[in-house]
Parts: structure tokens; sequence; C-alpha cells
């Protein structure tokens, strides 16, 4: 591909329809379709709650009862409770402020009844710690004003490994599966479900306190933050699996919460650079399907369906980002997008600054994603057989991108660019089996049956 690749970067079951005291489809009453109609909405209401309100839902009550544990256990009940009760009483008109508070009614009860047993049952329970660092008093955590932005610097604790903060806050705060952090991190589903796992029996066994950090430790834990709001932008502008490419719930909300980030510490060039990077890859999002929902590289979109009034803010916060001494990855990568936005086509970037900026970018951040991004911009430069060259050796020394969907995709295309149809084609054979987004697998398909492969995505 040509495009860079990578991180940057329900209806009733009953027919409404059916005359009064006779069957509806298949011998179903309309008393039982009209019961089914509204159990399938309540579960589409439930689903779609979890999906846009978990950070939400879950911060708040966290705040409320400072026990993650505590908090996330509620949560998931009330979530449980809600499809029942939606199912009897309809969907409410604010289903994450019925979410919120029944999630805290249920914390709050399960406080209670842990003081009772411990006031009664003193000898059979734990003795309660020493006294250790006690939570914020009112009004002192007001630093960070929103809960998500709070609960995120919270899970950031440097007493973590920092690939445990950032996979912990991915899945408990932003609401991803274990299996969508997994694929941003380049490991299995396995690895990276023991990785959280160990995580939250690390935060129980040294009783670390879920506080709202002060404003002088929230540098330390910056970095982190800013990866979180990074892999939760990736996992939405190009969804892991699934029908849709795009998960816009989970692009914007990383774009909000950068914002927040910024308006909390506005010295700080890294946040503008990684705000500067979402925008200017958000402004490209209503060009890169076609018409018939057909995914469209770089060379193929119509710029003039770019967000121009994003990329005006992303390449001034661009500017302000790489003033100030040696910039870092986001500011870089920033950079990077600001050239793809300005150019006035595909054909007409400036491929030799791309390259500069990304040998600038290795060695500020020497990742494999950043080695095979450089390599397919390289091809626009010395041609695909150095390209080709280049992820060779990629593929030789460094096994975390084994199963990474876009390094076969990427040597499919030079190979094709080549004209060496065969390996192209087992190439697009590879990155098929490891896509999992049908945007892109109908998009590698359709390479594939060009090149005389099978055409079935």
């Amino acid at each position: 591909m040509t495009e860079q690749v990578g991180p940057v970067a329900g209806a009733g079951a009953g027919d409404s329809s059916a005359p009064a005291g006779r069957p509806g489809p298949a011998g179903v009453s309309p008393d039982a379709a009209s019961s089914e109609a509204v159990t399938a909405d309540a579960g589409a209401a439930v689903a779609e709650a979890h999906r846009r309100e978990w950070a939400f839902v879950l911060a708040a009550t966290a705040r409320v009862v400072r026990d993650l544990d505590v908090a996330e256990e509620c949560v998931q009940d009330a979530y449980v409770s809600a499809l029942d009760a939606w199912s009897r009483r309809g969907v409410p008109d604010n289903p994450a402020a019925w979410l919120t508070t029944a999630a805290r009614r249920k914390a709050l009860d399960a406080l209670r009844r842990d003081k009772t047993l411990r006031a009664k049952l003193p000898l059979l329970v734990e003795p309660e710690p020493e006294p250790g660092p006690q939570p914020p008093a009112a009004g002192q955590d007001d630093v960070i004003d929103d809960d998500r932005l709070r609960l995120v610097f919270t899970c950031c604790h440097p007493a973590l490994a920092r690939e445990a903060q950032v996979a912990l806050t991915l899945r408990l705060v932003c609401g991803l599966t274990t299996a969508e952090i997994a694929s941003a991190f380049l490991v299995s589903e396995a690895t990276m479900a023991a990785r959280v796992t160990r995580a939250k029996k690390k935060i129980a066994a040294a009783r670390i306190a879920y506080r709202v950090p002060a404003a002088p430790e929230l540098p330390d834990r910056l970095d982190a933050v800013l990866t979180v709001i990074h892999l939760l932008y990736t996992t939405g502008h190009t969804a892991p699996a699934g029908a849709e490419l795009a998960r816009d719930d989970l692009a914007e909300r990383a774009i909000g919460l950068a914002r927040m980030v910024g308006e909390l510490m506005p010295d700080e060039r890294e946040i503008r650079g990684l705000l500067a990077l979402l925008l200017l890859t958000h402004a490209r999002r209503a060009a890169r399907l076609d018409p018939d929902g057909r995914l469209l590289l770089l060379a193929e979109q119509d710029r003039t369906r770019w967000d121009q009034a994003a990329i005006a803010e992303g390449t001034g916060l661009v500017l302000g980002a790489l003033r100030g001494g040696r910039p870092g990855r986001f500011a870089l990568q920033a950079a990077i997008a600001a050239v793809h936005a300005e150019a006035p086509s595909y054909e007409a970037t400036d491929w030799r600054q791309l390259l500069g900026l990304y040998d600038e970018l290795l060695k500020a951040w020497p990742s494999p994603v950043v080695a095979l991004n450089r390599a397919v911009v390289l091809a626009m430069v010395a041609g695909p057989a150095a390209a080709l060259a280049q992820i060779d050796e990629l593929e030789a020394h460094d096994k975390r991108l084994a199963g990474y969907r876009y390094l076969p995709a990427a040597k499919a295309d030079l190979l094709r660019r080549e004209g060496r149809d065969q390996e192209a084609a087992r190439a697009y054979q590879a990155a098929l089996a490891l896509a999992e987004n049908d945007a892109e697998r109908a998009f590698l398909a359709g390479r594939l049956a060009a090149l005389g492969g099978p055409a079935d995505p």
C-alpha cells in the first residue's frame, strides 16, 4: 500500500402488521412478537450504551467508590440489570444516566455490606491496612474535571510497567476488547489477557489507591496517557475487525481526550503534537471509502472532501509542537501527516521530506511499524526494490511484525509494482488471512483477484 500503514497512525422479530387475534409469522402471536421486539430493542440499546457510555459510567462510579475493582464489577452488574429492566419498561431517554445511577447504587451497597461485615466479624476478615496516602479532599481533585480523563491518569500508575498501564487503561477505561488491545500491541490475545490480569493482581497486592494524581505527578504519567489516547484513536480510525472500516465514536473520544489534556497541561509540546496528528488524520475520514463502500488508498482519495478546518488547526498545532527543542514522536508523526495534508496531489507529495521525517521518527521511536512505514515512503523515492529489501530485513530481524496484517499488504503492493505477480498474490493471500475488517478484506480480495487469485474475501 502507498498510504501510511498501522498506527499514525434492531428490528423486532414479529410482524406488526398482523391482524389482531391472528398469529404472526411462523405461528408467533402478536403479543409474543411484540415482546420479542421490545427485548431486541433493549438488547440493541444495551449494546450501544456499552459501546458509547462504558467509559463515562465506569469513571463516574470509580470516582464515588475510589476502588476500581468494585466499580468495574458494579458497572457490569448495571448493564446486566439494564437488559432486564429495559426489556420490561422500555429504554430510558438517557441510558447513560440510568446506568450511572444503577452502578453507583450497587457500588455504595457493596461498600456498606463490606463495612457491616468488618464491624460484625472483625476476627474473620483481614485487618485494616496501615494508613497510606489518603484520597484528596473534596475539591482537591479539580485539577482534572472530567471523570474519564481523571481515570486515565489514575490507571497510568507508575508502579505498573508501561505496557501494563496502557493496556489496563484501554481495557477498563476505554472499553476496548482484549483482542483489540492485542492487535495494537502486536501480541496475541492470550498474551495481552495475561498482562491485564497481572496488572490487576499487582494493584490488589500492592494496595494501590485509585486516586486523582496531584498536579506535580501528572508529567510522569503523561507519556502513558498520550499513548493510550493514540492507541484509542488508532483503533477507531481502522477497526481491527467487523463490518465498519472505522469507529468514529472511539476516534472522536480520543480527540476529545487529547483536547482536555492540552487544556490541563498547555505547555507540553507533545500534547499539541498528538492532537495535531489526530486532527490531520481524522480530516481524511470522509474520503476513505467510495460511494460503494470500497476502501480508497491515499493516492485515490478526493482531496476536496478532506476537512480543511481540521487541517488548518492541525498544521497550526504542528508548528508549535516542533518549536523549542528536539521534537517527540507525536510531533514528528504530526509533521508527517501535515506533509500529506498540504500536498496538492498524491504525485506532488514531498516524498524526500517525508523520508527525512521518518528517519528522525525512527531515532525518537525505534518501532518496527515506523520502519515499515518508512519503507513504503522509500519506495516513492528509490523505487519498490529498495523498499522490498528493507521489508525483507525487517521480516528477518524483527519477529514482532510476524502477525501484523499491514506487512504482507505493503509487501504485496510493492511486488505488484515490480511485476512479480505470483509473489504478490501469495503476499495478498497472507494479508487476507490476517485481516478481519470487512473493508480491508474486500480491498485485498480485489487486488488478489486482479492478479488471477481467488476473489472471495
